[in-house]
């Protein structure tokens, strides 16, 4: 027979309800204190990684792959269209604000790129001239290819290739989606966050370090 428990002022059996209930709700404020304390640690890591980035960043064979800025929404519209970005899910004010700090941060620290690649949807390209001031060149490797997953190996083996075709010394900002980032180096990021990853020879990335300006 289940042993009766001291709570406060009551007594509650394990096969009371309000027993029950009671459990379930210290479990879950436990659960939600612990998320809390996580989420915390994972921002404090995600800060100190941000200068170690940025120092990465400037070292020879590394790329920086860059996730559009905000753009409330998933994918694109129905219908929607390369050629017009009304018909596409783009940045809003915030997205805009985030990529003019990432800007802000960069010239801070002195940091150009020398070649900046995007994919072709219009968040992608508003980052990339809000993060760098230039006109970035178009690169089909970085579109998205969240409504058609079969293009993944061959814009995976599209990027290598241009990576392996860059001198080692050059300072390369690719800003793409999130499913392009996952594929080549298999981290998920946030919107407008950016990984440094390390050049290998045959033109694969290695994720090293991520930058988050917040």
């Amino acid at each position: 027979m289940p042993e009766p428990r001291n709570i406060g002022q009551f007594i509650l059996s394990d096969g009371d309800p309000a027993c029950r209930d009671w459990t379930r709700a210290v479990l879950t404020r436990a659960l939600m204190v612990t998320l809390a304390f996580v989420a915390l640690m994972t921002g404090l890591g995600i800060a100190r990684a941000s200068d170690e980035g940025w120092a990465l960043a400037a070292k020879p064979g590394h790329v920086v792959l860059m996730r559009h800025s905000n753009a409330p929404g998933v994918g694109d519209p129905e219908g929607y269209r390369i050629d017009n970005c009304a018909t596409q899910r783009n940045l809003d004010s915030k997205g805009r604000d985030q990529s003019r700090r990432v800007r802000a941060a960069a010239e801070a620290r002195g940091f150009r790129f020398d070649v900046v690649l995007s994919s072709a949807w219009c968040r992608c390209l508003e980052t990339a001239r809000l993060v760098t001031g230039e006109e970035p060149v178009t690169f089909s490797g970085l579109n998205s290819f969240f409504d058609e997953p079969s293009r993944q190996a061959r814009q995976v083996a599209e990027v290598k290739a241009r990576v392996k075709s860059l001198g080692d010394s050059t300072r390369v900002l690719m800003v793409t989606h999130q499913v392009v980032i996952t594929a080549l180096t298999g981290r998920s990021t946030a919107s407008g966050e950016m990984i440094v990853a390390r050049r290998r020879l045959d033109g694969s990335l290695t994720p090293v370090a991520s930058i988050m300006v917040k």
